[in-house]
């Protein structure tokens, strides 16, 4: 591992600290994780960068999907199947992605995540629960949509392109599911372990973890992870769609970046 300043090391720590509490909400605490692990590792190879990155993002992650499986209606069964369908589909994605331009993605992409801010702002109720209002029971045609569609195409993309995975995935389960903001993100996170578990072994085979570094930065995401799901359960829904249209807009600006800039 290169040496690192204590500056730097603090630094790291505090961005690992609100990447947790992001991803938690909403998805997409990468957005963050990762830029700052590229400024504080500016001369090692980028998959060490991401190596380290899911090794700390799988133990913020772990810790808001057990605070919200203690505390919020989560299928555990069925995400952890449209988990698995993730992990199966990028994998596929994974092995296509060398044949796709980065450049031809990101504008479809950006008009896409502008299309979802647009409906999310438009559609007030989306993702909203009414004071009482019992939650539909799930059909086993919306779970096998849900794992092919979802679990299936998110992970598809995760493989291929990769950025503001988990946002779309709050969204997906919310949309396909008809569960509330709150719910989908609880049951995205137990989706999330498992794509992150998949990547970090293929990483860790390949020995591109920085070990040490991820279990001090990976304590602070711990913490954020768990906070933010405590959050997000004690503020409802409105409090998470606000948070999820300024990580939209985000990937938009950071996407649009990398497009042009």
């Amino acid at each position: 591992m290169p040496e690192i300043t204590l500056t730097t090391l603090v630094l790291l720590c505090l961005a690992a600290l609100v990447a947790g509490w992001i991803d938690a909400v909403v998805g997409g605490g990468g957005l963050l994780l990762i830029p700052a692990l590229l400024l504080g590792l500016p001369h090692v190879p980028a998959a060490h960068v991401l190596g380290t990155n899911k090794a700390v993002a799988i133990v913020g992650t772990t810790g808001a999907a057990v605070t919200y499986v203690r505390k919020a209606p989560v299928q555990v069964w069925t995400a952890v199947r449209i988990g698995l369908a993730a992990l199966l589909g990028s994998m596929v994605g994974a092995f296509f992605a060398a044949g796709i331009s980065s450049d031809v993605l990101r504008p479809v992409i950006m008009v896409v995540l502008l299309a979802v801010a647009a409906f999310v702002m438009l559609r007030p109720s989306f993702g909203a629960k009414a004071a009482g209002e019992e939650r539909a029971p799930l059909t086993r045609a919306r779970i096998v949509t849900a794992i092919v569609v979802v679990g299936g195409g998110m992970g598809l993309y995760d493989g291929l392109f990769g950025p503001g995975t988990g946002t779309f995935l709050v969204l997906a389960l919310t949309a396909v599911l008809h569960l509330d903001l709150v719910t989908a993100s609880a049951n995205a996170k137990i989706v999330n372990v498992c794509t992150n578990a998949g990547a970090l072994a293929m990483f860790a085979y390949q020995g591109s973890v920085y070990w040490q570094l991820a279990a001090v930065m990976a304590v602070f995401n711990l913490t954020g992870g768990m906070v933010g799901a405590r959050m997000a359960l004690s503020k409802g829904a409105e409090f998470v769609r606000g948070v999820l249209l300024v990580v939209v807009f985000s990937l938009v600006a950071k996407l649009a970046f990398d497009q042009w800039a």
